[in-house]
């Protein structure tokens, strides 16, 4: 227990799993928790004259415990016998030989093998923050600077498993990210340019950073760094397979903020039935192929002749049905490549991953030739990267055991012809167990026992079993020692027996000592081709993509759309690619068109009712934008996309309670990030803006944020607009680029039908309460809202000058001419529609003494309001 508290003192933030002959133990508050988390028993044990509590579980059942403690939330050390028991040593040598995280793990057992296991390391340095992403599974290492919102797109792009960050930041990073993801916290030191810069100098081997492109970025340097200082801290020593860092940069890749990747629901649903559309396009047969799906979606791409060359790969790809199907044939058994190269340099890798390696190798050859018909550039660039090992294979195909178990201590390891040695021990045991039949058969002949046997047990050999039967005839010969008494049997040994034990079992210990080093050797060996293996593994994941993106695009009849360095987006029957993979079989997805030009169609006012399809012709539209510039096939006729940078969204309602901030108050965040970041190849997307709020004030923030952006000096984005406000289809009478548009609908027998398309003109029907009715709303409160709803159109929006409602609201929105020409645009009283009635009752309401009341008095006071109300 005195070593036990040692070592534990190292760790005091991480359960330790203490190896005590085949188990491994937790105490005190670690087997309380280990105890409620596995459902073990916890129980206590005297230490010294006090209780400790105590929980354990088989050291072979590792596999099966550590993923519930990680996924649990819990930093995990686990301390091994250093050494082996003997008789001599009461206490074995202990230590700590790997600390587990939640963003650092190796094993299969806590790894998703479709998605990144991400380590994050973030530093902040006044407004600007450097930020990286590890992934010690494959290999990954990317680093990036920039502001907030930048840092907060990548954590949800990347995802990662964990964020460590400096302790002096601890309460801003815990404010900020709050239970969204893992947290953990480094000393402040580990946080400084000269150290993280040093950490990663000496682990790539450099002289500086320029050759990965990130010499000036010295916030990233420093986020990086840490990160490698907290694999250090956790014993992961063997990183050689982390061969470069990569620079993200935000000019690469489409601008997509964190609302917007959750609007679009570009990775993840947003419902726990839904489906995003990384699951509409990610059939790839390989997990590497899988998780670079994810960054491919995550990061469009913004260079036109990358988006092409993808293109032209697919297209490709989709005459060749036969190729499509062997290279997924082929792509679908070679395993995880990038995660089997990090396991051989952690030197964790199995007999059974090696031979995995093997069979993926040599399927390479036959995929190159058959990659040779696509001849496009980007595939001929990713044919002539692909290294088969033919060396390689042929290495292992000697040295190893076709058949070899998943640990080298199981025997049987190494190829028979591969060391003489090895064989000449394996040939010596076959040969003794020979002779050990041999050796039963002639003691048989010798002393008449016809149903003698040869056994073994680990207590003192081989041995000869004579039954009861035989034993007292007295046929047992004098040499034979007497070494067990069995109800039904004796067991005896020879002094022959022990010769041929000590040869057997003295080879098999020397057999298994030779494996071990032959098989050590063989993963020194495979050292050499971590760079090479990464990179096949790299090529394949982007084949295993292609291909994936052009199986999607001929099963859902998707077409290739056109990228230009215009400003205008063209689309010819456009279609929601998750909404259309949802549908019930024989129905079919209503397509619409979309103009949008920054010349002259930049903004779309969109009106109809609700449940009409506003909001998916709002997100289909940007996902077939960022479909194109993923390189890939769009669900569309055809489609004509100017390149974009960024797109924004301010789509539905969402609090963020937890930290103070309201519906609307989260709403004018997204619209601020929106007004104060798009530029001229920005689309953004406009959904019931204002509507946490009361409706005038809610008009008046849509109306004001419209003429912003139509009037912006310098850049006049792409917008389309969804809103039951009516009153904003004023707007296109008075500014030259927008447009009015709404979603048709038809009226039969007091039913309304949603047509779904998309056509010219405003609407001035939302169709609220035919859709509470349509939710299944009882008839009463259908019948009472249709009565409330008749009163307020035809008394209370009354105009004060006897005109009706309409007329009067239209005669007044008209005063308002373009921005800053004249001063009673400014003010927006137009809206201000009192009900003087109303006033009167809240003052009467207001002036109550609710507490100087009796009961009497109140329904005095209550008849009184109510005649009021009568009478007006």
């Amino acid at each position: 227990m005195t070593q036990y508290s040692q070592i534990k003192s190292k760790y005091p933030d991480a359960i330790l799993l203490f190896r005590v002959g085949d188990f491994y133990e937790t105490f005190g508050e670690d087997a309380v928790q280990t105890a409620n988390i596995l459902s073990i028993v916890l129980t206590k044990r005297n230490n010294g004259g006090s209780d400790i509590e105590l929980a354990g579980f088989p050291h072979h059942s590792l596999d099966v415990y550590l993923p519930k403690l990680i996924r649990a939330g819990f930093r995990v050390a686990i301390c091994e016998q250093l050494e082996k028991p003997s008789k001599e040593k009461k206490l074995v040598k202990r230590g700590v030989t790997e600390l587990i995280t939640p963003g650092i793990a190796v094993d299969d057992h806590l790894l998703e093998n479709k998605s990144n296991n991400f380590l994050s390391s973030i530093y902040r340095a006044g407004d600007d923050y450097g930020i990286s992403f590890l992934d010690i599974s494959t290999g990954e290492f990317y680093l990036s600077e920039g502001k907030r919102m930048h840092i907060e797109k990548l954590l949800d792009s990347f995802h990662p498993s964990e964020i460590i960050y400096s302790k002096a930041v601890k309460k801003e990073i815990q404010e900020w990210i709050g239970d969204e993801f893992y947290t953990y916290g480094v000393d402040e030191w580990v946080y400084t340019l000269d150290y993280g810069r040093k950490k990663l100098l000496d682990h790539f081997k450099t002289l500086n950073l320029k050759g990965f492109g990130v010499e000036d970025l010295h916030l990233g340097q420093i986020a990086a760094g840490a990160a490698m200082h907290y694999l250090d801290s956790a014993q992961q020593h063997d990183v050689s397979h982390i061969l470069k860092i990569q620079r993200i940069r935000e000019e690469q890749s489409v601008w997509l903020d964190r609302f917007t990747m959750r609007n679009l629901e570009l990775l993840q649903s947003n419902h726990p039935t839904g489906i995003a559309l990384l699951d509409v396009l990610d059939t790839c047969r390989s997990p590497m192929g899988s998780r670079m799906m994810k960054r491919w979606i995550a990061l469009p791409l913004t260079d036109i002749s990358e988006i092409n060359k993808r293109l032209d790969t697919v297209t490709a790809l989709r005459d060749h049905a036969g190729i499509r199907e062997s290279s997924r044939e082929y792509l679908k058994g070679i395993g995880d490549l990038e995660r089997i190269t990090s396991r051989i340099a952690a030197y964790k890798i199995s007999p059974r991953e090696i031979n995995q390696l093997r069979l993926a190798l040599s399927g390479l050859p036959d995929l190159r030739k058959e990659l040779e018909v696509i001849d496009v550039s980007l595939m001929n660039v990713i044919r002539d990267q692909i290294n088969p090992c033919e060396d390689l294979v042929h290495r292992i195909t000697q040295q190893l055991n076709p058949d070899a178990p998943a640990l080298v201590s199981k025997g049987g390891v190494i190829a028979p012809g591969y060391s003489a040695e090895l064989d000449e021990l394996r040939s010596l045991i076959e040969n003794n167990q020979e002779h050990l039949l041999k050796i039963q058969e002639e003691e048989i002949t010798n002393t008449g026992i016809s149903n003698l046997k040869i056994g073994f047990n680990n207590v003192f050999g081989y041995y000869l079993e004579v039954t009861n039967k035989y034993k007292d005839k007295g046929l047992v010969p004098e040499n034979w020692v007497r070494k067990q008494t069995l109800t039904n049997s004796e067991r005896y040994i020879t002094s022959e027996l022990k010769d041929i034990e000590d040869k057997i079992l003295g080879a098999e210990d020397k057999i298994l000592e030779l494996e071990e080093k032959l098989y050590g050797e063989l993963v020194d060996h495979l050292q050499k081709y971590l760079k090479t293996l990464l990179t096949n593994a790299h090529m394949l994941a982007q084949v295993d993509c292609l291909i994936a993106f052009a199986i999607v695009s001929l099963k859902n009849e998707y077409g290739r759309p056109e990228m230009t360095d215009g400003l205008g987006i063209k689309i010819k029957n456009g279609r929601h690619p998750v909404i259309e993979h949802q549908l019930p079989p024989g129905e079919s997805y209503i397509a619409n068109d979309i103009y949008l030009h920054n010349e002259d169609e930049q903004i779309l006012m969109i009106t109809g009712p609700n449940m009409s399809g506003k909001s998916a012709i709002l997100r289909q539209t940007a996902l077939i934008c960022l479909m194109a510039q993923m390189g890939s096939y769009v669900p569309a006729e055809s489609a004509e996309i100017g390149l974009l940078d960024k797109v924004f969204t301010r789509v539905g309602a969402s609090d963020n309670l937890s930290k103070g901030e309201s519906t609307f108050m989260v709403e004018m965040i997204e619209a601020a990030n929106i007004i104060n970041n798009f530029s001229a190849r920005s689309l953004i997307l406009l959904d019931e803006i204002g509507r946490g709020t009361s409706t005038y004030d809610g008009i008046s923030i849509a109306w004001s944020m419209t003429e912003y952006l139509h009037e912006h000096p310098t850049a006049q984005p792409k917008t389309l607009f969804a809103t039951h406000y009516h009153e904003l289809n004023q707007l296109e009478e008075l500014y030259d680029r927008i447009r009015n548009y709404h979603v048709s609908t038809k009226e039969i027998d007091n039913r309304i039908i949603f047509l779904r398309k998309l056509v010219p003109g405003g609407s001035e029907h939302s169709f609220g309460i035919h859709v509470a009715q349509m939710a299944g709303l009882p008839q009463e409160i259908i019948r009472r809202a249709e009565e409330i709803l008749h009163k307020m159109e035809g008394h209370h929006l009354t105009a004060k000058d006897g005109q009706s409602p309409s007329r009067s609201k239209k005669s007044k929105i008209k005063n308002i001419d373009k921005k800053g020409n004249n001063g009673n645009a400014l003010q927006l009283q137009i809206f201000d529609i009192k009900d003087e009635n109303a006033m009167k009752l809240k003052e009467e309401l207001t002036q109550l003494d609710l507490n100087s009341l009796s009961p009497i008095e109140s329904l005095l006071k209550l008849k009184e309001l109510q005649t009021m109300m009568e009478e007006n």
